[in-house]
């Protein structure tokens, strides 16, 4: 006769709450100062509102997903992200313009589409610029941009998503992924080519 006890089915309700926590900690801690620079770009540097962006994504993150895996987190999160700052510029386009209620808000500069654009892969933002130029002064040419120019580099280049991951995140097309990247990698380029003649660009 088997006296061993039985082992129960069901997980403490309080040990599994525990370790979600556990692993949001970890994973707000991973993703955080990223995720601050891509809202700080595209809000144009008001920090205050990057970081409210940033914590209510969390937010929404551990309420909905609480029980999905740390590695299905990322584009979640990322996805939560890129509505909460798509809510926030719409907000702040008919604050704006007080009567654009009337009409459908563009939010986006540059979304035409060019047909002949490569997938490119950066893995490494440095790979395509020359590694004498500092991250500060990428960083700086990125908040130039359109933003989402932005978007697509900092998805693609920082957090390494592919473009069909990517397009998901920014509720667009694989095809505007790769113009928003392609264009972004164009702009960086001539951005930051004064500062090293191996870019393409002058030194003087």
């Amino acid at each position: 006769m088997d006296l061993a006890p039985k082992q129960s089915n069901t997980a403490d309700p309080s040990v599994l709450k525990s370790t979600a926590e556990s692993r949001l900690k970890h994973f707000m801690h991973e993703v955080t100062g990223r995720a601050l620079v891509m809202m700080e770009n595209a809000t144009q540097n008001q920090q205050g509102i990057a970081m409210d962006l940033v914590q209510e994504a969390f937010i929404s993150l551990h309420k909905s997903y609480a029980d999905k895996s740390t590695e299905e987190w990322y584009p979640l999160f990322y996805t939560i992200l890129n509505n909460k700052l798509q809510d926030w510029r719409r907000k702040e386009a008919r604050r704006a313009q007080p009567f654009s209620f009337f009409r459908k808000v563009s939010l986006d500069d540059d979304d035409f589409e060019l047909n002949d654009v490569v997938d490119e892969s950066t893995p490494n933002p440095f790979e395509f610029i020359d590694r004498e130029v500092t991250a500060e002064e990428i960083q700086a040419a990125i908040a130039q941009l359109p933003v989402r120019q932005q978007q697509a580099f900092m998805l693609r280049a920082w957090e390494g998503f592919d473009t069909h991951t990517t397009a998901e995140i920014m509720n667009c097309t694989e095809g505007s992924v790769k113009t928003h990247y392609h264009r972004a990698i164009q702009g960086l380029r001539t951005a930051l080519a004064h500062l090293n003649p191996h870019l393409g660009g002058s030194s003087e």
